[in-house]
C-alpha cells in the first residue's frame, strides 16, 4: 500500500489526474537538422502535458489537460492531437484569434533529436502564447477540483516560468486542489532560456520555492533541486556512482526538512556519454518509505531523449494512484522513461505490459 499519500476515491472524481500547462505543437525534422530540413512529423507536447497523455493513453487513467489556445487552425490541430491521445480537451480555454498573433498565439516547438557527438538541439517559439496570458479567473477551480473532482495535479516550473501570470495562476490552482484534497505533483523542469529575461535562476527560485510549499510530491533531476530550490549537491551528473547516490540522499533529507509537505520527492538521474546513449537511473525519497532506488540502466540507447523524465513521472504517480508502494513507482517510472526515449516524439508509445515487463527486469527479445 501506498503510505505517503492520501488519496481520493476514484469513485468520488470525473478524473484520475489533471495536468496544468502549455501544450505546444512540435515540429520534428526526423533524423535530419531543422536548418536543413523541407518537412517536419507533427506532434502535440509539453512538460506538464505528457505526464498525463502517458498517464492515460500508456496507463488508461482518465485525464484531462487545463491549458488555452488560440481558436484557429493551429490550436485545433493541437487538439486534434490530444485527442488522438485519448486526453479530455473539454478544459481547454479557448482564446479568440487576432488573425496574425500579435496579442496572443499557440505555442511552437522545433525539436532535433541528436546523435552521437551533436547533442539534441530545442528551438522554441512560445512568447505571448495563450497559456500564458491564463489568469486565475479563469478557470473555476472550485468547480474542477469539488465538483468534478480530481485525485491529481500535475504542474511544474516550465509553465510557471512563462509568464508572471502563470506564476499566479499555478499558485491559484495549488491552492483550490489542497483545498479539495488533491494530490499535487510539480516536475521543477529548470529550463534556464524561459527564466533569462525575466530575472534568472534569482528569480526561478524565488517562484519556486513559493510555490512548493503546496507540493506533496516534488519531482525534478538532480540540478533541478540546485537551480531551481537553492539546494546543493555534490558530485557530477555524468557519474553515477553509489557515490552520487549517497550526495544526492543527504540533499534529500535536507529537502524534506524545510518542506515538511513533501510526501514523497523523486529524481531521474542521467549520466550522459553521448546523445545516443545515456546512464539511466531514478531514485525516489518517502516520508514513510524512505530512500528506493530503480534499476540502474548503463548504456541505455536512446532514440529521442526529450520526454523520458515527463514518462519517469507518469509512470511514478501511476504506481502511486494504483496503491503500489514506492519502490514499484519508481521502477515503473525509471522503466517508463527508458521506453519512451526509444521513440519519436515527446509522448510515449509504450503500452503497459511493456512497462511491467521492463520494471521486472525484461529483455528485449522478440515478443511473438
Amino acid at each position: 500500500m501506498n503510505q505517503e499519500l492520501t488519496i481520493r476515491p476514484a469513485a468520488d472524481c470525473r478524473y484520475d489526474a489533471v495536468s496544468l500547462g502549455e501544450v505546444m505543437l512540435r515540429l520534428d525534422p526526423g533524423e535530419g537538422r531543422i536548418r536543413s530540413a523541407r518537412s517536419f512529423t507533427a506532434w502535440e507536447g509539453g512538460g506538464e502535458y505528457n505526464v498525463i497523455r502517458g498517464l492515460r493513453k500508456v496507463f488508461g487513467l482518465r485525464t484531462a489537460t487545463v491549458t488555452s489556445l488560440v481558436d484557429n487552425e493551429v490550436g485545433h490541430l493541437v487538439e486534434e492531437l490530444m485527442m488522438a491521445g485519448g486526453v479530455d480537451t473539454s478544459l481547454i480555454h479557448w482564446v479568440e484569434s487576432d488573425s496574425v498573433g500579435r496579442r496572443v498565439r499557440n505555442g511552437l516547438n522545433f525539436t532535433e533529436r541528436g546523435f552521437g557527438v551533436r547533442g539534441a538541439v530545442g528551438v522554441s517559439d512560445r512568447g505571448h502564447t495563450a497559456i500564458s496570458r491564463l489568469a486565475p479567473e479563469d478557470v473555476d477551480w472550485d468547480h474542477l477540483f469539488g465538483d468534478l473532482g480530481v485525485r491529481w495535479l500535475h504542474t511544474g516550473g516550465i509553465y510557471a516560468a512563462l509568464s508572471e501570470r502563470a506564476a499566479e495562476t499555478t499558485r491559484a490552482a495549488l491552492v483550490a486542489a489542497r483545498r479539495y484534497d488533491t494530490v499535487v505533483s510539480y516536475d521543477l523542469n529548470y529550463r534556464p532560456s524561459l527564466w533569462r529575461s525575466i530575472g534568472g535562476q534569482a528569480r526561478a527560485q524565488e517562484v519556486n520555492r513559493e510555490l512548493a510549499q503546496y507540493v506533496d510530491v516534488m519531482i525534478g533531476n538532480e540540478e533541478d533541486f540546485t537551480a531551481a530550490l537553492g539546494f546543493e549537491v555534490e558530485g557530477t551528473s555524468s557519474d553515477l556512482t553509489d557515490l552520487q547516490v549517497d550526495h544526492f540522499a543527504a540533499m534529500i533529507d535536507r529537502v524534506a526538512a524545510e518542506y515538511p509537505n513533501f510526501g514523497v520527492i523523486a529524481t531521474t538521474m542521467r549520466g550522459v556519454r553521448s546523445a545516443t546513449v545515456n546512464d539511466w537511473g531514478a531514485i525516489a525519497w518517502g516520508r514513510d518509505s524512505g530512500l528506493v532506488q530503480a534499476t540502474q540502466r548503463d548504456d541505455l540507447e536512446i532514440l529521442d531523449r526529450v520526454g523520458g523524465g515527463d514518462s519517469f513521472a507518469s509512470g511514478l504517480i501511476y504506481g502511486l494512484l494504483s496503491g503500489a508502494g514506492l519502490q514499484t513507482a519508481v521502477d515503473y517510472g525509471a522503466a517508463h522513461g527508458a521506453l519512451a526515449m526509444t521513440t519519436p516524439g515527446d509522448t510515449s508509445m509504450a503500452t503497459l505490459l511493456e512497462v511491467v515487463k521492463v520494471a521486472g527486469g525484461g529483455s528485449a527479445r522478440v515478443d511473438r
